[in-house]
Formats: C-alpha cells, sequence, structure tokens
C-alpha cells in the first residue's frame, strides 16, 4: 500500500510540476493514456481528457503518422532502447508545426508494456540554427565577393582563409593558398624582415594601414612582384590571435602617378620653351598659359579627388573591419558554445548564447541595411513616395518599437501639436525618427529623457528630437552629416557613421532642412523643417 502510494505522488508530481510534455503511451494498444496539462497546453488542447478524446492526437505525436510496419519497427526500437530520442516534426491542435524532441522510458506494469514519453520544444532553437545559418551565409557572401582581396593567417603565419579575389591576384588555387605562410607572399628579400613585422603585430595588435609613406608589394605564384596597399585588423577566437589583411593591386594607380608625373614634366619643359619665345609670340603665349593653367587646376582637382577617396576608403575598411569583428566573434563563440549544452538541464546557458547569436546578427542586419541605403542614395535610386501621415499615430507606434531597446530608467516622451493628417513619405519619415531616437538613447544614460516634439504650421512639419546625453564637441559638429565620420568622444561605442548621412539625405529629398545644437555633457537637439501638403486646407 505504502509504495502504490509512493509511486502515485510521484507520478502526480512529475505531471503536474514539469513544463514540458509528457505523456504515458500503452504500446499495446498504441495510444496515450496520460498526459500532463503542460503537455495538452502545448499541442494547443484545452485539457488532457480533450486530446485524449482526439482520435489522431492521441496516438502520434507526428504531423505525418507511420505505416504499420515502421510504427512496428519503431516500438521495437523504444523496447530496446533506454531512452530512445528522435527529432520529430508535430503540430498543435489549430494546425501549426514545430520541430520536438522525443526521449521515450519503456517500462512494464503488470506484464504489460507502457512507454514515458517527454516532448520538449525545439522551435526556438530551430530558429536560431537558422538565423546563425542565414548570418554565415552572408557573411560568406560579403567575404567571398568583397571587391578587395582579404587573407586571414594565425599568430604563426600560416594562411587559414582567402576570399576568391586574393588567390586570384597571387595566383594561387584555394587549396595552394591555405598551404602557405604569409611571408611567401612578400619578395623573397624582404621575407625575413617581414616575420619582424608579424611578431611586432602580434605582440601589440592593431587595426592600422601598412606602408607607412613606403611602398609595398607583393610576391605573386610565379615570382613576379608587384605593387599592393594594405590594411591590417584582427580578431581573436577562443583565446588565439588571427590577423586580417586586406589587399589592393595598386598597379594602375601607380601607372596612373607615373603617367601624372610625365605630364607634370611636359608641361614644365613646354613653359620653358615657350619663354624663350615670348617676344615673338607674346599673344600665343597667353593663350597657352591660360590652357596651362587650366590644365593645372583640373590635375589639382583630380587629386584632391582622389585623396578624398583614399581617406573615405580607409575609413570604410577600419570601421567596417571593426563593427563586424564583434558580433562574428559572438556568433562564432556562442555556436561553439552551444554544441556543448547537450543536456536540458543546460537549457538556460543555451537561451544565453542564443540571445547573444540573435543580437549579433540584429547588429549585422542594422550593418548591412545601412551600407544599402547609401549605396542607394548615392546611386539615385531613392525616390519620395508622399502618403497621408497620421503624426501622432506614427510617432507613437515609433516610440513604442524602441521601448526594447531603452537602458533602465529611460524613457521617451512625445509632445504633438499636429491634429490634422499631413501627405509626407511615411517609410522615410520614420527612419528619420528611428534613426534620431536610436542615437539620443545610444548616447544617453539610465534614468535620462528623450523629448520628440512636433508642430504642423501651415505646410510646415516643424520637428525636434532632444536629449540629454553625452553631446557632440563644436569642432566635430561640422562633420556630423560626412559619411563614416563619428565624434572624437563616441567612438568607444559601437557604431558606422551613416545614421546622421542618410537622415540628410532624407531630408534633402523631402525637401527639407535639418539643423543641430549640441553641448557636451549636457545633450543634443536635432531640429527638422519639411514641407507637407495639406488637403484638407486645400478642400477647404
Amino acid at each position: 500500500m505504502l509504495t502504490e502510494l509512493y509511486s502515485s505522488t510521484l507520478t502526480n508530481l512529475l505531471f503536474e510540476k514539469s513544463d514540458e510534455f509528457i505523456g504515458i503511451y500503452d504500446l499495446n494498444e498504441e495510444r496515450f493514456i496520460r498526459i500532463n496539462q503542460a503537455g495538452a497546453r502545448m499541442l494547443g488542447f484545452e485539457s488532457e481528457a480533450v486530446m485524449l478524446a482526439d482520435p489522431v492526437r492521441s496516438r502520434s505525436l507526428r504531423i505525418q503518422p507511420l505505416a504499420n510496419e515502421d510504427r512496428t519497427e519503431l516500438i521495437r526500437k523504444i523496447r530496446e532502447s533506454d531512452p530512445y530520442e528522435e527529432v520529430i516534426q508535430t503540430g498543435r491542435q489549430d494546425g501549426r508545426s514545430f520541430w520536438g524532441r522525443l526521449i521515450i522510458y519503456s517500462f512494464t506494469n503488470n506484464d504489460n508494456p507502457f512507454a514515458i514519453v517527454r516532448l520538449i520544444d525545439q522551435a526556438r532553437l530551430h530558429q536560431a540554427e537558422r538565423e546563425l545559418e542565414h548570418s554565415v551565409r552572408r557573411y560568406e557572401a560579403i567575404f567571398s565577393s568583397a571587391t578587395i582581396g582579404i587573407i586571414v593567417c594565425d599568430k604563426q603565419g600560416a594562411i587559414v582563409s582567402a576570399n576568391q579575389l586574393a588567390n586570384q591576384l597571387f595566383g594561387y588555387t584555394n587549396v595552394e593558398m591555405m598551404t602557405l605562410a604569409i611571408e611567401q607572399l612578400v619578395p623573397t628579400r624582404i621575407s625575413h624582415y617581414h616575420q619582424k613585422l608579424r611578431q611586432s603585430f602580434n605582440e601589440s595588435p592593431q587595426v592600422r594601414a601598412m606602408g607607412h609613406n613606403r611602398d609595398l608589394n607583393a610576391q605573386r605564384k610565379d615570382g613576379s612582384v608587384f605593387p599592393v596597399e594594405v590594411s591590417l585588423s584582427y580578431f581573436r577566437l577562443e583565446d588565439e590571435l588571427y590577423a586580417v589583411a586586406y589587399i589592393i593591386d595598386s598597379t594602375f594607380k601607380k601607372e596612373a602617378e607615373q603617367q601624372l608625373l610625365t605630364h607634370r614634366d611636359d608641361i614644365e619643359r613646354l613653359n620653358s620653351d615657350l619663354e624663350q619665345k615670348v617676344v615673338d609670340r607674346t599673344h600665343a603665349l597667353m593663350n597657352t598659359l591660360d590652357q596651362l593653367e587650366q590644365s593645372k587646376d583640373e590635375l589639382a582637382r583630380a587629386l584632391t579627388v582622389e585623396r578624398e577617396l583614399g581617406e573615405l576608403k580607409s575609413r570604410f575598411v577600419a570601421m567596417a573591419s571593426h563593427e563586424f569583428r564583434t558580433p562574428l566573434t559572438a556568433v562564432l563563440t556562442s555556436a561553439t558554445l552551444i554544441e556543448k549544452y547537450t543536456t536540458s538541464e543546460q537549457q538556460d546557458k543555451r537561451e544565453k548564447h542564443l540571445m547573444r547569436i540573435r543580437a549579433s546578427v540584429n547588429h549585422l542586419n542594422d550593418i548591412l541595411e545601412e551600407f544599402l541605403s547609401v549605396g542607394k542614395l548615392e546611386e539615385g535610386k531613392v525616390e519620395t513616395h508622399p502618403a497621408e501621415i497620421n503624426l501622432a499615430k506614427l510617432v507613437d507606434e515609433t516610440i513604442t518599437d524602441m521601448r526594447s531597446g531603452l537602458k533602465p530608467g529611460q524613457q521617451i516622451r512625445s509632445q504633438l501639436d499636429c491634429t490634422h493628417t499631413i501627405w509626407l513619405d511615411p517609410s522615410m519619415l520614420r527612419k528619420i525618427l528611428v534613426n534620431l531616437l536610436s542615437n539620443a538613447v545610444k548616447y544617453s544614460g539610465p534614468d535620462s529623457v528623450v523629448y520628440v516634439r512636433a508642430t504642423c504650421s501651415g505646410t510646415n512639419l516643424h520637428l525636434v528630437v532632444e536629449d540629454q546625453g553625452l553631446g557632440i564637441a563644436k569642432e566635430d559638429q561640422e562633420h556630423l552629416f560626412e559619411r563614416f565620420f563619428r565624434a572624437r568622444n563616441v567612438t568607444n561605442i559601437a557604431g558606422t557613421g551613416l545614421g546622421l548621412h542618410i537622415v540628410g539625405r532624407y531630408v534633402d529629398l523631402m525637401g527639407g532642412t535639418i539643423a543641430l545644437t549640441s553641448e557636451l555633457n549636457k545633450g543634443t537637439t536635432l531640429t527638422l523643417n519639411l514641407p507637407y501638403e495639406n488637403y484638407l486646407v486645400d478642400r477647404g
């Protein structure tokens, strides 16, 4: 009697306290005879009785029931295994499906065979695996299709990864490249010196350009040497240091520079010749000098543009290598750790790393979205599409979407004086507001308040976003709307330097203006004036 009471108490405890699906399956009758309440809810049933009365779900948890011979074979495996485990696709009563792990223990009672069935919902794990796979694919797409050569090597100088363009630059196949040391890609006469440079980099790794006003050369498989520009980055994986080299073949650039020097020499010789003929050809000389001055101006402008492009490229490479390295390292580290947590008791640890993976993937998506937005704006592919907007609703929805990213105690307060609908591009206006609020939240501390104020006057929207954050130095304010520019007091906070550039371009497309005022350690205020159509006034 005491044994039966003890067994009954354990059974009730198992059924009522577990938050997973637990059922008792009669292997002779091939149906469930008990299901806990948590299991019934997992599959969308109101109660155990409702599920046991279902002729399909009471016999099988699979979306597609097994054929007779397969079911017989499964029962044999259940009896022989302790426990039997399998991942299946199951479904809820409303028709939605999800992936679950079956864990089945067989036992006998009064010579009758039974099984205890556990079903663990793995929908979030599968979703995280898909997101991780998509993230890896995006990384591979960026890496393989990059328009510069990229080579990754370990601390000892062994090449562990190279993209397609790097293989083409040096004339190796990918398999051959993976057998080389990085010193084999530099001219033989300086390979020993390069080893010392690599050791110095290992001792103090930093993102930087190589060369320091010196010409750099690389060596192909066939022994030929060509000029290159190289920038270095690094990352750590499981305490192992890896160096990343971004390589550009500068052959055409060097040839262009040589041509410019040649042209300059020609011009100087021409000036010398013309000076000897000044007495006889005064008027012709003046015309020629005018043309020469124009040529010099054009050459100067071309050199200025080239320097600006070089600076922009360096800022992009440094920013991209820094911003991609952190989330990619987090994804790789969490993915490695998840493989080690294989038991259900470690679910909380898996959840922690899954959240890190999702956050890293979202961060990468945000960076890529900004790159794509800048590309479309530069190519002139973005147009405004005005539509009727309820400004109060758009602002409230945007603030609601931002709440999950607020720091402890942070608030976003709105004050709107715009009772009628206006005609503006809703998507563009929402992106502007999201970008400005994101910056305000990111650069403000806990317990701070971000204000959104708006007034509609005639056919003009006056929109103000004010924060109590770090503020911006005066010398940085004039550059804030430039691509990849970041103020010096926020370089330790993640960001691409594209947000305000994108906002400024959107405001220009909408025919408006944007102004910024800021004071260090007190906050920043951004003021927008956007013209809009007021069809209520027109109809009146």
